[in-house]
C-alpha cells in the first residue's frame, strides 16, 4: 500500500531541510558568509554619499591651486618619495602658506576619516616643512579632526564592518572597556599613547562599545601628542631617516609604554583598593 502523498511531501521537505542545514554548516558555506560584504544597500549608499561629499570638497580645494603644482601633488609611499615631495612643496608652502595649509589639512583629515594609509608620511612632512611646534600642532589637530570624523562615520555604518574585520578584537575591546568604565579616560589615554591597539581600530570601534565622544576626543588630543612629537621631530631630520622602522625603535617604544603606564596607574590603584 502506497504512503499518503502528504506524508511523502513532508518526508521530502524534511530531507531537503536537513540538506540545507548540512550545507549551511559546510566549510564552503561558512567561507561564503565570512567573505560576504557586511554593509546593506542603504549603509553602502550612506558611506558612498559621505565619501563623495568629502571628495568633492577636496577636489574644489585642489582646483584653487596653481595648475603647475598638480603634477607635484601625490601621496608619498616611501621615504624617498617624501623627500622629493618636500623639496617640491617647500617653496610653494612659503609663497602660498594659507592655500598649502588648507590643502594639507583637508588631505590629512580625508585620509584619516576613510582609513587611507599614509598619514604617517603627512606627519613627517609637517615636521620637515614647519618645524616642531607648528608641525606638532598641525598633526595633532588634523589627527584629532580625522579621528572624530571617523568616529561619527563608524557610528553610522561601522558596526557591521568592525564585526566583519575584527570580531575577536572587538569582543576583547568591549570586555576591557566594561571593566574600566569608572576610569575610562585613563584607559583611552593609555591606548592612544601606546601601540597596544591600532588607532584605526580605536577610531572605528569606540562608538560601537559606547565610549562617549567627549572622552574619545580628549583622549585623542592628549594621547596622540607623544607619538606625534616623535614623528614630527623625525621629519626635521628627514635626510637621515632611512625607513619608517627607524621611527619607533625599542627605546622609543619603552618610553611610550612608560608614559602609558603612568596614565593607567590611577585605574590600577583603584582596582587594587576595591579588591582589598
Amino acid at each position: 500500500m502506497a504512503a499518503p502523498r502528504s506524508v511523502v511531501v513532508e518526508a521530502g521537505c524534511w530531507v531537503l531541510d536537513r540538506d540545507v542545514e548540512k550545507n549551511a554548516d559546510s566549510p564552503s558555506e561558512k567561507k561564503l558568509k565570512a567573505d560576504r560584504f557586511p554593509l546593506s544597500r542603504w549603509e553602502f549608499a550612506a558611506a558612498l554619499g559621505v565619501f563623495l561629499v568629502f571628495s568633492t570638497g577636496l577636489v574644489c580645494i585642489y582646483l584653487t591651486m596653481p595648475t603647475a603644482e598638480y603634477e607635484l601633488l601625490k601621496l608619498p609611499r616611501t621615504i624617498s618619495d617624501l623627500r622629493s615631495l618636500k623639496d617640491h612643496l617647500a617653496i610653494y608652502a612659503q609663497l602660498h602658506p594659507a592655500k598649502f595649509i588648507l590643502g594639507y589639512c583637508s588631505t590629512y583629515i580625508f585620509m584619516q576619516t576613510f582609513m587611507i594609509p599614509g598619514t604617517i608620511f603627512m606627519s613627517l612632512l609637517a615636521g620637515a616643512l614647519f618645524g616642531v611646534v607648528r608641525g606638532l600642532f598641525l598633526v595633532v589637530f588634523n589627527a584629532t579632526a580625522g579621528a572624530s570624523s571617523c568616529y561619527f562615520l563608524s557610528k553610522l555604518i561601522g558596526r557591521p564592518i568592525v564585526n566583519w574585520l575584527w570580531p575577536e578584537k572587538l569582543r576583547y575591546f568591549q570586555a576591557e572597556i566594561a571593566k574600566r568604565r569608572e576610569k575610562l579616560l585613563n584607559y583611552m589615554l593609555f591606548l592612544r599613547v601606546t601601540p597596544t591597539l591600532p588607532n584605526l581600530f580605536i577610531n572605528l570601534a569606540s562608538p560601537i562599545v559606547d565610549i562617549p565622544f567627549h572622552i574619545f576626543f580628549f583622549a585623542t588630543v592628549v594621547g596622540l601628542i607623544p607619538a606625534s612629537y616623535i614623528t614630527v621631530r623625525a621629519g626635521i631630520a628627514l635626510g637621515e631617516l632611512k625607513s619608517l622602522k627607524d621611527l619607533y625603535d625599542l627605546k622609543t617604544l619603552v618610553l611610550l609604554f612608560l608614559i602609558g603606564s603612568i596614565l593607567l596607574l590611577p585605574t590600577i590603584l583603584k582596582r587594587k583598593r576595591v579588591y582589598e
